[in-house]
């Protein structure tokens, strides 16, 4: 995992940081978007909200067992054009 910065994107930052004390962006490199939010649902994760389109770009917001969301974002792979 390479941790390159963290941000709290949202209109109110406090209070979603008293909910969440850490929020991750994950860019899978061993495999796509869409095989790593399989692989976490199989661990237990659940869907919170999925922001992925069909032209395959997108996101997906996961809650982990004890409710903390984490997103999991297109490989670096998938983000090289065509």
């Amino acid at each position: 995992m390479i941790l390159r910065h963290v941000t709290i994107d949202c209109a109110e930052p406090y209070g979603l940081a008293r909910k969440n004390r850490v929020h991750f962006d994950w860019m899978p490199d061993e495999r796509s978007r869409d095989a790593e939010v399989a692989r976490l649902l199989g661990l237990g994760a659940r869907v919170h909200e999925d922001h992925r389109t069909p032209d395959g770009l997108g996101w997906v917001t996961l809650l982990d067992p004890e409710g903390n969301e984490f997103c999991i974002e297109r490989s670096a792979g998938e983000r090289q054009p065509a």
